[in-house]
C-alpha cells in the first residue's frame, strides 16, 4: 500500500502551512500566551478566516458546501496545526461540522467536546476552551449530539491548565442531561476519528520540535564550534527524527485503514514523539530552554495536554493488546 502524498496533498499541506505562518506567526502565538488575555479562547476572526478556506469543512461533501476531501486530507492539515501550535477545539469543530451543526463549517461557530464514555459513570471530564464555546460536541456511550455550552451549567469549574494557551474545564457528568441522540451509533467512530486528528497534531508538534533542536544546535557555538558538531548532540537530534518519522509512518497508515487498533498505535506513537521530542529540544537549549522566553516549554506543555485527549496512552495500549488476544482469551 502506498502512503507518499500526491500533488494535491502535498499542495494542501504546503497552502495550510503558508497560512499558519501568515496568520498565526511566532509573535501572535507568544501574544496568546504572554498576553493579557491569555486563556480567553480562539481568535475568532481566525477562526472565521480558517472556515473560509474549508478547514473545518474539509471533510463535507461538495454538495453539502463542503470540500469533498477525507480523512488522510484532515490528517495532513491537523498535522499543521499541530506543528504552529495553533490554539482552540479544532478537532471537535471539525467533527461537528461533519454532523451539520449549525455555523460550524464556516467558523462562525467554536464547538468543544465533552465524552461521556462508555463506562465509569460519575467520573469528572476535561474540556477545552468551553468559556469560548458556543457549543458542545456531547458523545454519550454510543451517541453524539452537538448541545449549547450553556447546557453543561453550573456543572462546570474552571481548572488551572498546563497549557497557557488551552483553558480546562472540569465537567461533573450527572449534571450533563443531552437530549435525543442526533447522531445514534456515531459516537465510536468520532472517537476514533479524534483521537487519530489529535495524534495528527502530536506529529505536527513532534516534527517542529525536531526543527528547533537542529537550528539551534546549528546556530548556537560552545568551544569555537556549533554544538551540533558534538555527537552527544547529534544523537539527541537523530533519536527526535526517528521518533518523528516512526510516528508519521503510522499517523498516515491509519488515516488510510481507519482500523481502531491503528488509530490507537498511531495516538500511542504520536504522544510519545511529541513529549520526548519537546523534551529533547529543551536539553539541546541546555538552560535557555527552560526559560519563558524560549518557545520549546510551548510544545512540550501543549503535548502533555494532547496526550490526555481522546485515548490515552493506557487506553491505546488496551486496544493493542485486545486485538492481539485470541477471541478465546
Amino acid at each position: 500500500m502506498d502512503f507518499q502524498l500526491d500533488d494535491d496533498q502535498r499542495a494542501l499541506r504546503d497552502g495550510t502551512r503558508e497560512l499558519l505562518e501568515r496568520r498565526f506567526p511566532r509573535a501572535r502565538l507568544r501574544a496568546v500566551v504572554d498576553g493579557p488575555g491569555v486563556g480567553a479562547g480562539p481568535d475568532r476572526a481566525l477562526w472565521r478566516e480558517l472556515g473560509t478556506v474549508g478547514f473545518f469543512a474539509l471533510r463535507l461533501p461538495e454538495a453539502a458546501g463542503g470540500v469533498g476531501l477525507g480523512l488522510p486530507e484532515a490528517v495532513l492539515v491537523m498535522e499543521e496545526a499541530g506543528r504552529a501550535l495553533l490554539p482552540g477545539p479544532l478537532v471537535a469543530t471539525q467533527l461537528a461540522a461533519g454532523l451539520g451543526a449549525a455555523h460550524a463549517a464556516d467558523g462562525s461557530a467554536v464547538i468543544t467536546a465533552l465524552d461521556l464514555g462508555t463506562d465509569e459513570a460519575g467520573a469528572d471530564r476535561l474540556v477545552e476552551h468551553l468559556a469560548a464555546a458556543d457549543a458542545v460536541l456531547v458523545l454519550n456511550g454510543e451517541d453524539a449530539e452537538v448541545c449549547p455550552a450553556a447546557a453543561l451549567g453550573d456543572s462546570a469549574r474552571r481548572i488551572r491548565s498546563v497549557d497557557p494557551a488551552t483553558p480546562l474545564h472540569r465537567v461533573h457528568p450527572p449534571a450533563v442531561t443531552p437530549g435525543a441522540a442526533r447522531n445514534t451509533g456515531a459516537a465510536a467512530r468520532l472517537r476514533r476519528e479524534a483521537a487519530l486528528l489529535t495524534a495528527a497534531q502530536q506529529l505536527g508538534s513532534a516534527s517542529r520540535t525536531v526543527r528547533m533542536a537542529v537550528d539551534h544546535a546549528t546556530a548556537r557555538s560552545q568551544f569555537g564550534r556549533p554544538i551540533g558538531a558534538f555527537q552527544a548532540v547529534q544523537h539527541l537530534c537523530a533519536r527526535m527524527l526517528v521518533r518523528a518519522e516512526s510516528a508519521r509512518s503510522v499517523v498516515y497508515a491509519a488515516a488510510v485503514t481507519e482500523e481502531a487498533s491503528d488509530i490507537a498505535a498511531a495516538k500511542l506513537l504520536a504522544d510519545e514523539a511529541a513529549v520526548r521530542n519537546a523534551r529533547d529540544c529543551l536539553q539541546v537549549h541546555g538552560g535557555m530552554g527552560f526559560t519563558w522566553e524560549a518557545d520549546v516549554h510551548l510544545h512540550l506543555k501543549r503535548a502533555w495536554v494532547r496526550a490526555g485527549q481522546w485515548q490515552t496512552a493506557a487506553a491505546a495500549e488496551e486496544e493493542l493488546a485486545a486485538g492481539l488476544l485470541p477471541d478465546s482469551c
